[in-house]
């Protein structure tokens, strides 16, 4: 089969269709809210990333539209969120710092980058990778990401000024600074904190009372009017405070001015060898993507009872990547918590996107000089409040009760990400999804089986338990047999035949599960039939299907077994068991 028919080429306005004359006033009501909320939340996230707030505001237009054209899902928004940035963040710091004109340079070409990997990752249909991170895995990734992002919403609060000697506690900052920095490379997180408890005593009243009332607003009304844009009343209140009390004259930082109108065209100005250099950057974004798109596209569609294909979602985020690349925007990824509102507004179907782009694009064009008072105090409160949801306290605590082992793994990866830095965070996290993968693959379930008192069916124990039945035993491997789990698989054998009471005349393997078996798995069953043989143990095989018969026939397996020992069922199996060697049955010994 060519490459071209094994691609399946997106389909356009997927996710307009179920557009009524009946919901279209729904429609654009949940649109002017999406752009309620986009504008206050994507100035932050651009903060957060250390790039201008235009680049937010612009996410919003071009970007949001070819997402809502390309996507597959009804309900899912495109959007940038704390994730997203606080990953940028880190990956930019490496290449330019905060103000450097090079740092918007080099956050277009990673656009780019990530819009390629997308493309990549839907012409190869690899969506189903996001099946490998782990539900512990997410939970510590994505709290770890919210811990930093909101210590660093804190600091914008506290708004300090920045201490002009060299010392006290800001020369050792700095010291500390340099001296983590040479000696494990971290991205800076408890140097963070330490700033962030030096600020204390400098903290500016108004700018944190402005803070403060912003988060307070908004988690108010987040549970008391869940449906109203908190996040926009807040700023336009504290905005209004600062503009009437001139409180920017009395140290609260402003947003200053903006650039007004539509995005223009533009190219990333970076050398081509530094895309290689963003490459994990990159793979980090698309990474956390993936997962957090896929599963919350899963969601929607088994609520609104909507088909949605995983693969041309990943290219609606490329098509969205290469347009924030080429516009001046933040890179959009998935929004769990625009998703619920527009879901709790009505919203069925992406024209709201549409219509949130739409009123984004006005505010840029006549309003853009009405947020140059915008406190950004107010908009970290605003961005503190949306990032607790990152940090799941909850989740943690529910893995702590339900699975110790994931619990521990979500905690390295949150401290991953604190000291390391979300991109070797993301490489430990798969490590660990692996690992644990591979530790449970290693170890499947297996049982004895012991024959019901009627003789109508068989009920599984663990294989410590004796044989009721002597000199058969009756063994179920709950897996393929490979690699990973075939010395498991030649240990439990031996040790059930060695450690038997009574010596044992067969050894009848259930390969109900055993679907598969890979070179080595044939190997290791070799081994153990003519380990058994040689202690005179027939073995015979119960409940194989028909290509697991002709795999062991393919590996010359069945001349070891002989194809007269194959039964449809374990019953099958210990009728002729008895015939053989001249036991009875349970009722005629009863008898």
């Amino acid at each position: 089969m060519s490459t071209a028919r094994k691609v399946r080429w997106p389909t356009v306005f997927s996710g307009l269709q179920g557009i009524t004359w009946a919901n279209l006033p729904s429609e654009i009501s949940a649109g002017i809210t999406l752009a309620a909320l986009i504008i206050p939340l994507n100035i932050g996230y651009a903060q957060v990333a250390g790039l201008p707030p235009v680049f937010g505001l612009y996410a919003g237009i071009i970007p949001l539209v070819i997402f809502a054209l390309f996507t597959s899902s009804r309900h899912v928004v495109g959007s940038p969120d704390a994730a997203i940035a606080a990953i940028l963040g880190a990956v930019l710091i490496g290449f330019a710092p905060i103000g450097d004109p090079l740092r918007v340079q080099y956050a277009l070409a990673l656009a780019v980058m990530c819009g390629l990997l997308f493309f990549v990752f839907w012409f190869f249909r690899l969506a189903f990778l996001a099946n490998f991170l782990s539900r512990a895995v997410l939970a510590g990734f994505i709290t770890g990401l919210g811990v930093e992002v909101l210590t660093n919403q804190v600091r914008r609060i506290l708004g300090a000024s920045h201490l002009i000697d060299g010392s006290g506690l800001a020369a050792i900052t700095e010291k500390l600074h340099g001296a983590m920095a040479t000696s494990v490379d971290t991205t800076g997180y408890f140097v963070e904190l330490i700033a962030l408890f030096e600020s204390i005593p400098h903290a500016n009243l108004y700018s944190v009372a402005i803070g403060l009332s912003a988060f307070v607003i908004v988690r108010l009304m987040k549970g008391y009017a869940p449906k109203v844009p908190a996040a926009l009343i807040a700023l336009i209140l504290t905005t209004v405070i600062v503009a009437v009390f001139g409180l920017d004259q009395k140290g609260v930082s402003v947003l200053g001015t903006m650039p007004s109108g539509l995005p223009s065209l533009t190219l990333p100005n970076v050398p081509l060898s530094d895309y290689l250099r963003l490459l994990p950057g990159a793979m980090a974004v698309v990474g956390i993507t993936l997962c957090e798109a896929l599963l919350l596209v899963r969601s929607c569609s088994r609520k609104h009872n909507t088909k949605a294909d995983g693969n041309q979602v990943l290219f609606a985020y490329g098509m969205s990547s290469i347009a924030s690349g080429f516009t001046g925007s933040l890179v959009s990824g998935p929004s769990a918590s625009r998703t619920a509102a527009m879901d709790a507004a009505g919203s069925r179907t992406q024209l709201s996107s549409l219509v949130a782009a739409a009123t984004v694009a006005l505010v840029m064009v006549f309003f853009t000089d009405k947020l140059a008072y915008l406190p950004t105090a107010a908009l970290a409160g605003v961005v503190a409040s949306a990032v607790l949801n990152l940090i799941e306290v909850e989740e943690l605590r529910e893995l702590w009760h339900m699975r110790r082992s994931e619990f521990w793994i979500a905690v390295v990866c949150l401290l991953s990400v604190l000291v390391f830095g979300p991109l070797q965070a993301v490489i430990i996290a798969f490590l660990l999804a692996m690992i644990d993968l591979l530790r449970r693959a290693s170890r499947p379930g297996t049982w004895v089986l012991h024959e019901a008192p009627d003789g109508s069916h068989f009920l599984p124990e663990e294989t410590d338990h004796a044989n009721d039945t002597p000199g058969i035993i009756f063994y179920r491997f709950g897996a393929p047999l490979y690699f990973a789990n075939a010395a498991f698989f030649e240990e439990e054998v031996e040790k059930l035949v060695t450690q038997s009471a009574t010596p044992v005349k067969w050894f009848v393997l259930d390969a109900e599960a055993m679907v598969d078996i890979d070179t080595t798995g044939e190997e290791t069953l070799h081994q153990a039939l003519t380990w058994l043989a040689n202690r005179g143990v027939t073995v015979a095989l119960s409940r194989a299907n028909q290509s697991t018969a002709a795999l062991l026939a393919h590996y010359h397996l069945l001349e070891l077994i002989g194809e007269k020992r194959l039964y449809p069922t374990n019953r099958h199996a210990i009728a002729a068991f008895r015939k053989e060697t001249g036991q009875a049955t349970p009722e005629t010994t009863a008898e």
